[in-house]
């Protein structure tokens, strides 16, 4: 078998990325309804926020036996109140044991009530993670918080819509915001990615340095997810990117956009939400992480009588070796 060329890939990767088209997507089998005209406005500015709360998950692989699997995830919370931050929590590690059948004793043991032939995965396991912690930082938000959460906030489609109903609702109720930024979009025009387009139209139309939104979306009448506005906003001036954020229909796009602006001033990355970034940095499972769960993982097998070559055959990854020979 062979391939077309990367000449022939470049050919047509240039006629999308010039040329585009007409027809929107989202990646996958979609539940939005796009706007029928989509142009980039400028985006004023809006009240401060009375105090920001952000959500991240983290994963790692500790122990890969190809037929079995041993995962630990995490889900990190942050708050930030007058420039400070006086929550900041990586979240309990929780090990999950994956593959072979083993999908509904790992779902029951995290909490999810779920039928035994739901596929788990740890894209899953971490995805009910971050709703989990959502739903507490609802329960801990002052009245008129800001809440954050990484990527969109449409839940993974094994969980039931109720996972993130539920923490919607009571921040309707509570008079919380909520957005969920996502760093790298799959929404896409005419094939091509559409966040790059718009940033390219917005920089031409309004200028460089503004700040900018777009509405792209909704979610469909009668759709299993939750009732979302979708939008892509550039939200500081210095910004080299703009963003996809998902908000919760009943609430004003603009206005929630314009407080998020106030706590977009990354240094490293302006326009990314800082307290993301920070939940981000605690949710992440370094290599560290990893050698310490696996050492804990090992010595607890030992202790089960699992012999140290039926541990090695099972677990020692092979193409690792064979590159370092």
């Amino acid at each position: 078998m062979t391939g077309e060329g990367l000449e022939s890939v470049a050919a047509r990767l240039a006629r999308l990325l010039v040329d585009g088209g007409e027809r929107l997507s989202d990646g996958q089998n979609s539940e939005l309804c796009f706007e029928p005209d989509i142009e980039p406005r400028p985006l004023g500015a809006g009240s401060p926020p009375i105090e920001t709360w952000a959500v991240d998950g983290g994963q790692a692989l500790v122990a890969d036996a190809r037929c079995l699997q041993v995962y630990v995830t995490r889900a990190a919370k942050v708050c930030f109140r007058d420039g400070a931050c006086v929550v900041e929590e990586e979240g309990q590690l929780q090990a999950h044991l994956l593959g072979a059948g083993q999908g509904p004793t790992t779902l029951a043991e995290a909490g999810l009530e779920l039928s035994g032939d739901t596929p788990a995965d740890v894209n899953l396991l971490r995805d009910w993670a971050e709703w989990s912690a959502l739903a507490e930082c609802c329960d801990r938000a002052a009245p008129g918080a800001l809440l954050l959460v990484d990527g969109d906030l449409v839940p993974d489609w094994r969980l039931p819509p109720s996972v993130a109903a539920e923490p919607l609702e009571q921040a309707a109720t509570r008079g919380l915001s909520v957005a969920g930024v996502t760093k790298h979009s799959s929404l896409s025009r005419g094939g091509a990615p559409l966040v790059g387009q718009l940033e390219l139209e917005a920089a031409e139309a309004l200028g460089p340095r503004a700040r900018w939104w777009a509405p792209v979306a909704r979610t469909r009448q009668g759709s299993l997810w939750p009732d979302l506005q979708v939008v892509v906003a550039k939200l500081d001036p210095d910004a080299r990117y703009a963003f996809r954020i998902d908000i919760p229909a009943g609430l004003p796009a603009e206005e929630v956009l314009g407080t998020l602006a106030w706590v977009s001033d990354d240094a490293a990355f302006p326009g990314y939400p800082y307290p993301l970034s920070v939940a981000d940095r605690l949710a992440a499972c370094p290599g560290w992480l990893r050698q310490e769960a696996w050492l804990v993982l090992d010595q607890a097998l030992e202790r089960a009588g699992v012999p140290g070559p039926a541990r090695e055959r099972a677990f020692d990854d092979r193409h690792r070796l064979m590159e370092r020979a």
